[in-house]
């Protein structure tokens, strides 16, 4: 490929929502919703729950397809790429689940292994010194390198957590995207990720969306945050102008928030 088209498909928006529509049972999920993800950047989806949070992420990777609109991944039209190429699409952005998502047979080493030998398998002959070597690396990266040998079921929700990031990392993504990091952990548990996935941004520079409803995570790791109401976006931009937007939902959100803080403050 030249390289003034590589320069001007990295000048492209990595991901973009453009008028995006979504309903489930006549129900509306996403309304009008439009905003973009530059390549490195780190967008965050912030919202009450029920507001279109996750959905949002469904449709990146192409598991949920808009009633109107479209979603750009890499520069390519997602909803209306066929199953082969929604694969490519999936092998280059990786999603860690609320519930990590791990292989309840497979010990924590053997589920961050488990990208790394589908690689081999396709061909990359990664040798099982190279595997156990990769693998030692991520957990540490990951800061649960002790967790090797333990299944999921002896893991706590965090731990979980940190186990994923590690398997998504296996793949060697572009970017990748976060469901709800912090929720069903306890305070010190959510401050653990949230350093976690500071410390990939700033290490890997990948592509990353968050979706949380968290405020205070919000404000440590976003470039950009997407408002949603209502399955609306009502204020796409800095994080550091969140709080001059002018819509009361917004407003009430961030005193609602601070209230909580003072609270847990002890």
């Amino acid at each position: 490929m030249p390289e003034e088209i590589r320069k001007e498909e990295r000048r492209k928006p990595y991901i973009k929502f453009s008028h995006v529509y979504k309903s489930f049972d006549d129900l509306p999920v996403l309304i009008d919703v439009s905003f973009e993800v530059q390549r490195g950047e780190m967008v965050v989806v912030l919202g009450r729950s029920g507001v279109g949070k996750s959905v949002t992420l469904k449709h990146i990777l192409g598991f949920l397809q808009p009633d109107e609109g479209d979603v750009w991944v890499r520069g390519r039209d997602v909803t209306r790429m066929t199953e082969v190429e929604l694969f490519d699409i999936r092998r280059r952005v990786t999603m860690v689940f609320q519930s990590g998502a791990l292989f309840d047979s497979l010990t924590a080493g053997e589920n961050v292994a488990y990208p790394l030998r589908e690689r081999s398998v396709r061909g990359e002959n990664l040798s099982e010194d190279e595997i156990q070597q990769r693998v030692d690396e991520l957990l540490a990266l990951v800061d649960v390198k002790e967790v090797y040998d333990l299944m999921p079921s002896d893991l706590s929700t965090g731990m979980k957590r940190a186990v994923a990031i590690a398997r998504s990392l296996a793949a060697e993504p572009e970017a990748i995207l976060y469901d709800e990091p912090t929720t069903n952990v306890d305070p010190l548990m959510a401050q653990t990720i949230s350093e976690l996935i500071l410390k990939l941004k700033k290490q890997t520079g990948l592509t990353s969306v968050v979706v949380t409803h968290d405020m205070m995570l919000a404000r440590k790791l976003a470039d950009r945050v997407v408002f949603l109401v209502d399955g609306k976006v009502a204020y796409f931009g800095p994080i550091s102008l969140l709080d001059d937007s002018p819509e009361p939902v917004v407003q009430d959100f961030i005193r609602m928030d601070e209230v909580s803080l003072l609270n847990h403050t002890p």
